[in-house]
């Protein structure tokens, strides 16, 4: 393990007079004992994926379970109708962010940053960046090593995972993430992209994981929307020169905790939450019904 702590990174960071996203990229390549140039090609590819991840989600392709689809397209709609109370960065960031958790949840091809459940977060929130302020594709690739390098130490002091510690863990995390990468692609200092994910995270504390049906559709697409929002209004708080008073790193650790004395039902179990209102049982009985009539059919 070569970063333990954000506190490390800004240092390591402020020391070699290096952005957290360069310094993170220096840092694995030396761990991983590749070149940099072969690592910036892989998230390349990554960052393509993204894109590619916000069309297919513009098709309006039906998930899984048949409970969300085609919202994206709906929005984007409205979005460029002028009606929408949302503008520029937050609207697209709205609408890349409904666009790729629907393409995740119609089996589409996406990007696991940090989780498939919270794959809409970062995509929405830096290909809007890029989009609205022209940011060179190679800036925002060094963004996503600086989301990468904040979820390596969410992993390493909390989780990732909504079935360990709720949804704070995979759309908190993923908030945090782009809310770092983002304070840095418009110019903040290391400090203030700690401040943006520390802002983020504290928004997402105590969100739980109650998949209806157990399936990443509802609420998980909507979820990963106010993820986006929540990130970019921390990023725009920290850019202003608002602090938070707990640190990134302290952050973490609380979400750790309150991951940890969340119950089992609230854990990805869909046991509880919004899984277990009328609604949400009723919906998971009519998917599994028909899944079962489909299976009868085929014996």
């Amino acid at each position: 393990m070569y970063l333990e702590s954000i506190e490390q990174l800004i240092k390591i960071a402020k020391e070699n007079g290096q952005t957290l996203g360069r310094m993170a990229l220096i840092l694995e390549a030396k761990d991983r004992e590749v070149p940099e140039e072969q690592l910036l090609n892989i998230m390349r590819e990554r960052l393509q994926v993204m894109q590619s991840a916000v069309t297919e989600g513009l098709q309006g392709n039906r998930s899984v379970g048949g409970l969300v689809g085609g919202q994206a397209l709906k929005y984007q709609a409205w979005f460029n109708s002028g009606k929408s109370l949302a503008s520029g960065v937050f609207g697209k960031a709205i609408t890349y962010a409904l666009a790729v958790s629907e393409a995740n949840a119609s089996m589409g091809l996406i990007v696991a940053a940090p989780t498939a459940g919270s794959a809409g977060v970062i995509p929405g929130v830096l290909l809007s960046i890029m989009e609205e302020y022209e940011i060179p594709e190679e800036k925002v690739i060094e963004g996503l090593y600086a989301a990468g390098a904040v979820g390596l130490v969410i992993a390493y002091k909390a989780s990732l995972s909504g079935a360990q510690g709720g949804c704070q863990a995979e759309c908190g995390s993923a908030a945090a993430m782009a809310a770092v990468a983002a304070t840095e692609l418009l110019g903040g200092s290391p400090e203030q992209a700690a401040h943006a994910g520390a802002i983020a995270l504290k928004g997402m504390l105590g969100l739980v994981c109650d998949p209806v049906a157990g399936l990443v559709e509802v609420p998980c697409v909507k979820r990963n929307v106010s993820a986006a929002v929540q990130a970019l209004a921390a990023v725009d708080l920290a850019l202003a020169g608002i602090t938070s008073a707990i640190p990134l790193d302290e952050v973490i650790g609380a979400m750790g905790e309150i991951g940890r004395e969340l119950p089992l039902s609230l854990k990805e179990t869909a046991r509880g939450g919004l899984a277990a209102t009328p609604t949400g049982k009723a919906l998971a009985k009519k998917i599994f019904g028909r899944k079962e009539e489909k299976n009868g059919e085929n014996n």
